[in-house]
């Protein structure tokens, strides 16, 4: 992930979340006070070392070296270690939230099949090129830390949630959805399905419990039969007259 990969590419964006991490202390004043270009270079490299490692393992000597600057520079911009992990934290749970809610208009205005199926496939690949990101957020999700369960899973686990209650919601609107379907529910049952399905892909100790992918049972069957699932629960029965 770079900014070139996020809404906060937009650079009036970027400034106007490190001036908001300023003023939560994450980040100095040095830092806002930096050419554009230099701060859009630490941030990538910031990024760049979460997405590689995950952001609890971030390397102050390698952000250093992929931003090209030196340690002590580093150290100027976010005080400490400690706070440039909790800014990558930050600004990671931002940049995820504001591409799902960049993803949401297009996602809404498919078919709903297309658009649950597009949903999980981009999500996982895009999980697979981002591995130490994803470690890092399922060690947050799946391990109970209270912390990062309010920093990072809860924002991440709505607008989730709220894509895929959107993709129904749009789906009810065009005739796709029956009318007597509990909407609020079916988005969540489907939503939580949709996390297993992915993890299952994106976290082999997952897949262990769940049983769900194997030599014989392909990711592509296993989505297949689910999109199946969901279609016969929610869509309207052919040639059935309205009361």
């Amino acid at each position: 992930m770079t900014l070139a990969d996020t809404p906060t590419s937009d650079p009036l964006e970027l400034q106007a979340q490190i001036l908001e991490l300023e003023k939560s202390g994450l980040v100095t004043r040095t830092f806002r006070r930096l050419d554009p270009d230099r701060q859009e270079a630490v941030v990538n490299a910031i990024l760049e070392e979460a997405i590689e490692k995950g952001p609890a393992a971030i390397s102050i000597k390698q952000v250093a070296e992929r931003a090209q600057a030196s340690v002590g520079s580093i150290y100027q911009y976010f005080g400490s270690r400690s706070g440039l992990i909790q800014f990558a934290v930050r600004f990671v749970v931002r940049s995820l939230v504001a591409l799902f809610k960049l993803s949401q208009p297009y996602l809404a205005s498919m078919p709903l099949r297309e658009a649950l199926r597009s949903y999980l496939t981009v999500g996982v690949e895009w999980g697979q090129v981002q591995g130490g990101l994803v470690r890092f957020i399922a060690r947050a999700a799946y391990q109970g830390d209270p912390d990062l369960s309010q920093s990072v899973v809860r924002p991440i686990a709505v607008v989730m949630r709220q894509t895929v209650r959107d993709i129904f919601a749009q789906a009810a609107a065009r005739g796709e959805v029956r009318s007597d379907v509990d909407l609020e529910a079916a988005a969540r049952v489907v939503n939580v399905l949709m996390i297993a399905l992915g993890d299952a892909q994106l976290l082999p100790y997952l897949n262990t419990y769940y049983q769900a992918i194997d030599r014989d049972i392909t990711p592509a069957r296993l989505l297949d039969a689910a999109l199946d699932l969901i279609m016969q629960g929610v869509a309207p029965v052919k040639g059935k007259k309205k009361a």
